[in-house]
């Protein structure tokens, strides 16, 4: 029993970081009243409050009366057993109601007696809160482990079965065994949360105003991948040239984590500066930015499509790019038609020797749409990357005379059927040419 417990419980705790870690915790508390215990109460510390996350029990009606109000009261001061627990005890076991007694010791306190302090508590003190806790699910025999990651206690697990099976050592280690594990995941869930947070609101920062773009019509979007997957590398940029020329850019920095979206900062800031200083087509500027990659930055594997929209003309306006490794850009006019972009592709960025870019031109015809977008919206795991490319062209098809922001809305709700990866999203048309619907 005890090798199939720690294995489910590892199976839980493995999910930590694609649940959410109090779910996994909650689940955790299911599966130790199944194999374990009669009752499994899991209270986690957040700053100088308790939080009870969960109250399970064999009897569910039972588990939804022992759920109490909101925060514990007054536990820091308290020499309640959980109390003592969460300010950094061992795991105590006792019967309850009665006196807290070390693992090992003998059990022998009964309930408290009429006039006893114990039955004179104030109700809202935290030993008659447990008390009532312990009442409500029939507890006999108590013990309460702490959720320990290295020197730190986290919270609390406490157990219960009738007085006739008590928690013999064995069992009390086990307890402690499942404790740790549970602590590790979960500080390990919190740390990937904070480390997700940090580097999305990252990428949030280092994304352009678009505002600022003038002559065209100019959307963008952003979402981060659902649970299950880190924040990576994507970006996009717009930004204008001296010669009042625009320069689209979308890339994906390959890498899940906090250093995919330093390393993207980066990419992004020296795109700019060589785009601006050189004046140079898509192509060079990919080329410099490979050579600058080689031999001044650790950035090792990016995709990316550089376009740059140019002075229109009565028949549109000339489109130039470039694209390395990087899911083509999407053409769609104005009668619904689409066309993927594949012209212009080389390999990925970062590679040695560089590869090879050349320049593709088209002109981009009145009332058309331009999507750049990264790999997120369209791939999905198991699936060949064409399926995911038509499901695209349809979408976009059946949204050619929308206005710009509810066609990157609705393109992204289409297809958003629970995103694997980041997906960004640039789109445009010239502002000059097209007529509102």
């Amino acid at each position: 029993m005890r090798l199939r417990l720690l294995a489910d419980i590892g199976v839980i705790l493995a999910s930590s970081l694609d649940l959410d870690a109090e779910e996994a915790l909650r689940r955790l508390s299911r599966r130790m009243v199944a194999q374990f215990a009669d009752a499994c109460v899991v209270d986690l510390l957040d700053g100088d409050r308790v939080r009870r996350i969960a109250v399970t029990h064999r009897d569910p009606d039972r588990a939804v009366r022992a759920w109490g109000e909101g925060a514990i009261p007054g536990l820091a001061d308290s020499a309640d057993p959980l109390a003592r627990v969460l300010r950094g005890a061992g795991p105590v076991a006792f019967e309850a109601p009665g006196r807290t007694r070390d693992p090992g010791t003998p059990v022998g306190v009964g309930p408290a007696s009429p006039g006893s302090p114990a039955a004179t508590r104030d109700a809202g003190s935290p030993e008659a809160v447990q008390e009532h806790l312990y009442r409500v699910l029939e507890a006999g025999c108590v013990l309460i482990v702490p959720l320990r990651a290295r020197s730190e206690t986290l919270g609390a697990l406490t157990l219960t079965r009738p007085r006739r099976v008590p928690f013999g050592e064995e069992d009390q280690q086990l307890a402690v065994d499942v404790g740790r594990r549970a602590g590790l995941a979960l500080e390990n869930a919190r740390l990937y949360a904070f480390q997700r947070n940090t580097a999305e609101q990252l990428q949030r920062s280092l994304l352009p105003d678009l505002s600022e773009i003038r002559g065209i019509w100019l959307s963008d979007r952003y979402s981060p991948a659902r649970a299950g997957a880190e924040v990576g590398g994507d970006w996009y940029d717009a930004f204008t040239l001296p010669d009042r020329s625009t320069m689209l850019v979308i890339g994906d920095v390959i890498g899940h984590d906090l250093t995919a979206a330093v390393r993207m900062g980066q990419l992004r800031n020296m795109l700019r500066a060589l785009a601006y200083d050189s004046g140079d087509t898509p192509a060079g500027v990919m080329c410099r930015l490979d050579r600058v990659m080689q031999g001044m930055t650790s950035i090792e594997l990016v995709t990316a499509v550089i376009a740059r929209l140019h002075t229109p003309s009565a028949a549109g306006r000339p489109l130039s790019w470039t694209n390395a490794g990087h899911p083509p850009p999407l053409l769609t006019l104005a009668d619904g038609t689409t066309r993927l972009l594949e012209d212009g592709h080389a390999p990925i960025l970062g590679l040695d020797p560089p590869p090879r870019r050349t320049d593709a031109h088209i002109v981009v015809p009145p009332g058309a749409t331009v999507l750049l977008y990264t790999d997120g919206l369209i791939e999905r795991p198991g699936e060949d990357i064409g399926c995911g490319l038509t499901r695209l062209q349809q979408r976009a098809s059946a949204l050619a005379t929308q206005p710009l922001d509810a066609f990157c809305d609705s393109l992204l709700l289409g297809l958003g059927t629970g995103y694997h990866d980041d997906v960004a999203v640039l789109a445009f048309r010239d502002s000059h040419m097209v007529t509102a619907v």
